[in-house]
């Protein structure tokens, strides 16, 4: 996968900009939220002054009962620090949760109209990495880091003010920690933005790495490349585990840095307040109370300083999230020409999918209204690329193609996908009830329609005999379909979806011989009345169809029908010759005995 493919991410001006967008709803819950914080936060400043009292009374020699009013002054305010603290988190974290879930809903509807095209250049494992890793470290952020972020920012924030309060001085000793902290938190964020972000893109580099091999499995094996493409795996995962150390690496001695203006900082308060009681500008229960002040901030400090790493991979994160949703939407006519019929003519097509590699070379079809045509070829002879480019899945590099006599490009996505319907041979089954599979074509089918599209594409017996008939839950983590059913289920949507133009990519390729006549069977029902256009993996679909399209190297060779095509001696009959030869040898199975 080249990385310059990779899909873009925002910048540091658009991710504030989106963040403000995803806020705007909420100002006044937001505002609720950070008054039960700086209530939480100003019971527990309180806390340290009574501790300082009680220490000054027990040092004048007081009776006992002069302990009992701060002491309990001191209960009361710890449970109400407590209670405000905790409410106020509650707040904060359900105060992101609506707009994690805006910006959730955003990424995804964005990531689903993508282009495919620009999604294969990409690479699918960067668009899974941001819906997933990414997407998990925000909502990681959101539940974890932005309360504490925000309930240490306003603890840190009061005590320099409660410092400042006892005396000026003790505050100064205090803040003389800050500019190590300052100076160590600068140097992180510089230094650490960029291999966050360098991390991600190599988790994503390394998740479309195992997609490819992975998902081609069966290719790696019959061509021996399992050594290549195990060492492509991992330089990958080397790659990200060099950035994960280097992150490791940066984290302790950023940590390192932080413990030591903690001892600056301590070393300073102790020395002041020692001086300051000598001088009975402060009484000891005061410089008790100064110190108390600082030691408390160790906590919320490190909480907010450390959390820094959190929200650095979350902001990384959602920097990636908002480049999908800042990607231009699909450009849609305002008044699309609607095709007048349900031919297909394509003049000219070229595509490559990397520069100097084209794939098909100057492509003309004439495709009348209710013809059924095969595209034949060999793999790599281009049947699936004209495939993607007549459904508009794909922008041809050159040519023009149109639909009813309309150009694709002035009909919109939208028009097109209600005009071609494709089903491939990579089917997806949606994990839920079978019905709401179905309805996905026509979200307002009758249960009698979806059994008649069911009829239509021959799985109705099988659906019939599910626990619940439509009702089943198909998919993962429920009735698990085989493949020749999960064929029949797209078939049925593609009658649902009625659309007057209708390609099947190989739909019966992996479906076993006994399965794949069956499927054809299924195909024809469900294709009569409409223009079909049919890659043909098997050669009987070539043999039923009006017209036979023979591909090579990207160049239509020949075109006729089957008949005409097998007798010429040419490419197509080559290739029926073989197919033929090998149906005739290929083992029977035994039938079962009795």
């Amino acid at each position: 996968m080249n990385s310059l493919g990779l899909l873009p991410t925002a910048g540091a001006a658009d991710t504030r900009r989106a963040v403000r967008e995803l806020a705007r709803p909420y100002r006044g819950r937001a505002a609720a939220t950070l008054v039960v914080l700086v209530a939480g936060s100003a019971a527990g400043m309180a806390v340290p002054p009574l501790l300082g009292l009680i220490v000054d009374r027990v040092a004048d020699g007081r009776a006992p009962a002069a302990i009992t009013q701060p002491a309990l002054a001191l209960l009361v305010l710890t449970i109400v620090q407590a209670t405000l603290t905790a409410f106020g988190t509650a707040m904060i974290a359900r105060l992101g949760e609506p707009m994690l879930a805006t910006l959730r809903e955003r990424v995804v509807r964005r990531a689903l109209s993508l282009p495919l095209e620009q999604v294969e250049r990409a690479g699918r494992g960067d668009l899974l990495a941001r819906v997933g890793d990414d997407v998990g470290a925000v909502a990681d952020a959101v539940r974890n880091a932005l309360p504490a972020l925000a309930s240490s920012a306003l603890t840190i924030g009061l005590t320099v003010v409660g410092l400042a309060v006892i005396d000026w001085r003790l505050a100064l000793a205090g803040l003389c920690a800050v500019p190590v902290q300052a100076l160590t938190l600068r140097w992180y964020l510089r230094t650490s933005t960029p291999v966050y972000a360098a991390e991600r893109a190599a988790g994503s580099g390394r998740a479309q790495q195992l997609l490819e091999s992975i998902g081609g499995a069966a290719t790696v094996r019959a061509y021996g490349l399992g050594d290549d493409h195990g060492a492509r795996i991992a330089a990958r995962s080397h790659d990200a585990m060099a950035l994960a150390l280097r992150t490791v690496r940066l984290q302790t001695r950023f940590f390192a840095q932080l413990n030591g203006a903690e001892w600056l900082g301590t070393t300073a308060i102790l020395l002041v307040g020692f001086l300051l009681v000598r001088d009975g500008a402060v009484s000891v229960g005061e410089a008790t109370a100064a110190a108390l002040y600082f030691v408390r901030l160790f906590d919320p400090l490190n909480t907010l300083l450390g959390l820094f790493d959190e929200a650095q991979g979350a902001v990384a994160g959602l920097a990636r999230l908002v480049g999908i949703v800042g990607l231009p939407e699909p450009r849609e006519p305002d008044a699309p020409p609607l095709p007048r019929d349900a031919s297909v003519r394509a003049t000219g097509l070229r595509h490559a999918y990397a520069p100097g590699r084209e794939v098909l070379c100057g492509v003309s079809i004439d495709i009348a209204a209710g013809e059924h045509v095969a595209l034949v070829g060999v793999s790599g002879a281009g049947k699936t690329t004209l495939a993607k480019l007549i459904t508009g899945l794909h922008q041809p590099t050159a040519g023009e193609i149109f639909i009813g006599g309309a150009s694709i490009a002035d009909l919109g996505p939208t028009v097109t996908r209600r005009t071609v319907g494709l089903v491939t041979q990579e089917v997806h089954v949606f994990a839920g009830p079978l019905a709401d599979d179905l309805r996905l074509a026509r979200p307002g089918a009758s249960d009698d329609e979806l059994w008649e599209a069911l009829e239509r594409a021959g799985a109705a017996g099988w659906a019939r005999a599910l626990p619940e008939r439509l009702d089943t839950v198909v998919g993962h983590g429920g009735h698990r379909l085989d493949a020749a059913q999960a064929q029949q289920l797209a078939l049925a949507r593609l009658a649902l979806a009625d659309p007057p133009i209708a390609i099947l990519d190989e739909a019966a390729a992996e479906a076993g011989s006994a399965g794949a006549r069956e499927l054809e069977a299924s195909a024809a029902r469900v294709l009569a009345g409409r223009t079909a256009i049919v890659v043909a993996h098997r050669l009987t679909q070539a043999a039923s169809a009006d017209r036979v399209l023979v591909l090579d190297q990207g160049i239509l060779c020949e075109a006729g029908t089957h008949d005409e095509l097998a007798g010429a001696g040419g490419r197509y009959a080559e290739l029926w010759d073989a197919w033929d030869q090998a149906r005739r040898v290929a083992p029977r199975k035994t039938p079962p005995g009795p």
